[in-house]
């Protein structure tokens, strides 16, 4: 199929077969071709000015037309041919100084060079990528708070791992990724299936599947309260159910009257038609009959179907609530549009003591809730907010320097570790008296004084 990315178009069938990391040039009908690494000819002598003082941007600088470029592409003139003749057509490319040569000659490369290199998706190369064009679909995550994510929630191979997210997918697939398709992870999810557009991107083998369970957040409260049964689950097998009978009997109804139909059509006019009328009308009918019994069999088998997607989901669903009802999660991620306070009190009831969570959120005030509501329930220590400073850099020979544009900010993080919370107020009571009753040895010193 045509890929279109970058104002390109381009297909994929010369690439099969080929290494990650291959560079490729994108030739006129759209195929790929391998770019040869011996096109990089010897660089001449270059003559540079000391500096741009005297160079005015006024569009005259430049010979070549648009019209004369395009004529160079219709020609079939490769891109690296095209840079060059630009170079040789600026007025003003001789003046500037080595660093803006570089840079203009860069510049028209990426405009009129069409090279693709196709590299391994990676959790930082998909949230890059997310972050500079679709920030919203991620709930503007940026690729530095994601990655203290992961260290904060302490995510390795061989964990018990929830997540809630509300970002395509793209924290799932760094999970996965980061537990390389040993343990466990139960995503949860809101509406009425989860949202894995980014998780599909990250080519994971199906293995990687097996031990991936889905939950809805609707029957966290029914499964917390213990009203959580299969029978409670959805009734939708038994509406399938009904739904074939009613079909059943509805196919079986109608056939009878077809046939009623016909024998009148067929009896009635039969003495005033010809002969030679009355084999097509029994042919017709004999299709229409034939057609019904098609339809009723296609009607049933993907009735079959359904139920058998429906029952698949209904295992699944039960295996989730089997792990949940377990309360030993390892780990907790949350990273949602939605408000974290509610999120994270009833799912941290899943997860075990003395155990990492970490909740995303883009802005700072439902985190700050949050935190406080956390302290007053207890049960919790080692309480942070923080947010990051992320600033990007250029290091290049002799310029190497903070990049002009850079981001506002990468949002906020709420990190913390379970314990178990202290309920029993006859427990409570004897640590107190432990803590007011004085030592043995302060109470034998009062006595020798008295004495």
């Amino acid at each position: 199929r045509k890929i279109i990315f970058e104002k390109q178009w381009f297909y994929l069938d010369n690439a099969i077969g080929h290494i990650y990391g291959t560079t490729f040039e994108v030739t006129s009908g759209g195929n790929l071709q391998l770019k040869q690494e011996t096109e990089e000819t010897a660089t001449e002598t270059k003559e540079a000015g000391t500096d741009n003082r005297n160079i005015v941007d006024d569009g005259k600088s430049q010979k070549l037309t648009h019209d004369d470029i395009k004529a160079l592409k219709d020609k079939g003139i490769k891109g690296q041919e095209i840079v060059q003749q630009l170079i040789e057509n600026s007025t003003t490319f001789r003046d500037k100084t080595e660093f803006s040569q570089d840079k203009y000659i860069k510049k028209k490369k990426k405009k009129y060079e069409a090279v693709i290199t196709i590299v391994r998706p990676s959790t930082r190369i998909l949230s890059t990528m997310y972050y500079a064009r679709e920030p919203g679909k991620i709930n503007h995550l940026r690729y530095d708070t994601l990655a203290q994510m992961l260290t904060l929630g302490n995510i390795h191979a061989g964990n018990k791992m929830i997540v809630m997210e509300t970002c395509a997918g793209l924290v799932l697939g760094a999970v996965m990724e980061r537990m390389g398709g040993y343990g466990s992870i139960i995503q949860m999810y809101p509406g009425g299936g989860p949202v894995r557009a980014a998780t599909s991107c990250f080519g994971f083998p199906k293995t990687f599947f097996d031990n991936l369970h889905e939950f809805p957040l609707s029957k966290v409260d029914s499964l917390l309260s213990g009203t959580f049964s299969t029978e409670s689950l959805p009734s939708e097998t038994e509406d399938n159910a009904l739904v074939e009978e009613e079909s059943n009997g509805s196919i079986d109804e109608k056939q009878p009257s077809v046939q009623e139909t016909e024998e009148e059509s067929t009896t009635e006019p039969a003495m005033e038609r010809n002969q030679i009328e009355e084999p097509e009308t029994m042919d017709m009918n004999a299709e229409d009959t034939g057609f019904k019994e098609k339809q009723g069999k296609e009607n049933n088998e993907n009735v079959r179907e359904k139920q058998r997607k429906q029952q698949e989901r209904r295992k699944k669903l039960m295996e989730a609530a089997a792990l949940l009802r377990e309360k030993n999660a390892d780990g907790l991620i949350v990273a949602s549009k939605f408000h974290p306070t509610p999120l994270l009190l009833s799912l941290l009831e899943f997860v075990a003591p003395s155990r990492p969570f970490v909740v995303y959120c883009q802005y700072k005030e439902p985190l700050l809730e949050c935190y406080t509501k956390l302290r007053e329930r207890g049960g919790v220590i080692n309480l942070k907010l923080s947010e990051t400073w992320l600033r990007s850099y250029q290091v290049l020979p002799d310029r190497s320097h903070p990049k002009l544009t850079m981001s506002g900010g990468g949002g906020y993080l709420l990190s913390g570790i379970t314990v178990v919370s202290n309920k029993s107020n006859s427990h409570s009571s004897s640590l107190e008296e432990l803590k007011t009753e004085e030592p043995s040895s302060k109470k034998r010193k009062v006595q020798d004084l008295h004495c």
